[in-house]
């Protein structure tokens, strides 16, 4: 799947069977279900990439010290992008795997 096929999902109100519990988080952060996408990055403590979507979560809702939190278990730096920039990223890294 390409980032521009990811995208058109996002106008259906059905989430799409085939993606990976990453994608299914981003794609429910995007359609604003915060706490959706929020119980999946819960689900894989310690995986590198659910820590890394964990982090995103609570920045966007901007609790930063726990956003820092989350970064550092994913051994990153809270990133200089724009909410967007970082959502966009984290989907192509998802669907680059």
């Amino acid at each position: 799947m390409t980032f521009t096929e990811f995208n058109k999902t996002l106008s259906d109100n059905n989430l799409p069977k085939t993606l990976s519990e990453i994608l299914e988080a981003l794609w429910h952060d995007a359609k604003d279900d915060w706490e959706a996408a929020h119980n999946i990055a819960q689900t894989q403590e310690g995986v590198q990439s659910y820590d890394r979507l964990h982090a995103y979560l609570h920045r966007k809702e901007g609790d930063n010290w726990n956003a820092n939190y989350w970064y550092r278990k994913a051994n990153t730096i809270m990133p200089n992008l724009s909410l967007e920039d970082e959502w966009i990223f984290l989907v192509n890294d998802e669907l680059s795997k």
